[in-house]
């Protein structure tokens, strides 16, 4: 934590008048971009520490007396530097808190800084008495009555880098990976905010036919998610071989808390005669993927203080086949593969309690239903 304190008050040294003063609710920005309001009150981006209780509870877990996670999560807060050394906490009262990943903060970054443990973002610096100037990758973008619009081209290069490409803890331990160095958010802005029909603010005075979704879709939408993997299956003797393709550009795991996992079930005349675990997921280690953690070489759960990891991951475009023996195989039995998604895995609940049951709940990934030949 001393480390990170460390970083995080210099870069707030350096950078003190890049928080800026002038500050955007919001619920300012849907008179304008009403379109735009709405998708993103529906992505995770919309989501804070106040309403994200899979978050919280983690962020609390993991140090009680300190927010650490403020950079990435609360980053419009006026006190960043504060909340992550624990002198003040989150507070509900405050609209920049509250506002969790704003619309503001994301279009005032102006620089994405990179570093080992962890990259932060550097918000543009903002005259006082002057409206705030917000980036975006509109060519000529309208300005309003609130602000000043500028193009800026690290809104298809980097501008995700800053909070999404990866976070080593203070024992060198990777925790969280999406992106390397050499990566740039083109690929990110590609599929999680694809194009779709109408202008960016509800006026229009350019007619523009299009606009960057900014839902940022992900595991939570059923078709965004079945679409990233292939499942493909194959007999040989004794079994099959499955091979999974994972046809996203970045890990199939990024996020610690998360797991994806295959079931394969067999039936012959409509009774199962094999399936790949009997209660638990990880009992099938090649088909469950997810980080463990390990601190002085004991299982842990909050990977904070961890002093080593093992994870089961697919890279990007990483196809792996997975190899099944199963007993007394014959022609026409009927295999069913699902690969599943948990936003929480079951490890998780050894650590926090969670009263929503959709970050335990299986999602269904992909379904694959396939005839021994």
């Amino acid at each position: 934590m001393h480390h990170l304190l460390k970083f995080v008050s210099v870069f707030y040294l350096l950078t003190m008048a890049a928080v800026a003063k002038p500050y955007i609710p919001n619920s300012k920005c849907k008179e304008c971009h009403e379109e735009i309001y709405d998708e993103y009150q529906h992505s995770a981006h919309a989501k804070s520490y106040f309403t994200d209780e899979l978050h919280r509870k983690v962020a609390n877990a993991s140090n009680p007396k300190t927010y650490a996670c403020a950079p990435c999560h609360m980053p419009a807060a006026g006190n960043v530097e504060d909340l992550v050394s624990g002198k003040y906490g989150p507070d509900s009262r405050d609209v920049r808190e509250r506002d969790g990943v704003s619309c503001f903060f994301c279009h005032t970054i102006a620089y994405v800084k990179k570093a080992h443990r962890f990259n932060l973002n550097l918000p543009a610096k903002q005259a006082e008495g002057y409206k705030p100037s917000l980036f975006g990758s509109l060519v000529n973008p309208d300005d309003s009555d609130k602000h000043s619009s500028l193009n800026s081209p690290i809104y298809l290069d980097n501008v995700c880098m800053g909070c999404h490409s990866h976070k080593v803890n203070e024992n060198n331990v990777t925790i969280f990976r999406a992106m390397h160095s050499t990566d740039n958010s083109r690929g990110c802005v590609r599929c999680h905010m694809p194009k779709v029909p109408g202008g960016a603010e509800k006026h229009n005075n350019r007619n523009r036919m299009e606009h960057h979704s900014h839902r940022f879709l992900g595991i939570r939408d059923p078709k965004f998610r079945a679409g990233g993997y292939e499942i493909s299956l194959q007999k040989r003797k004794g079994g099959i071989d499955l091979t999974l393709k994972n046809k996203m550009p970045h890990p199939m795991i990024i996020q610690p808390a998360r797991a994806k996992y295959l079931e394969i079930v067999v039936t012959r005349n409509g009774q199962v005669i094999w399936r790949n675990y009997r209660q638990r997921p990880s009992e099938d280690r090649q088909g469950y993927f997810a980080y463990r953690f390990f601190k002085a070489g004991h299982p842990i759960v909050i990977p904070t203080p961890a002093t080593s990891e093992k994870v089961n991951n697919l890279q990007g475009h990483e196809s792996r086949t997975l190899h099944y023996t199963i007993p007394g195989l014959k022609k026409g039995d009927k295999v069913t593969v699902t690969l599943y998604a948990r936003l929480a895995k079951a490890e998780c609940l050894k650590a926090i309690t969670l009263e929503d049951n959709s970050y335990t709940k299986p999602m269904i990934i992909k379904k694959v239903q396939w005839t021994v030949p």
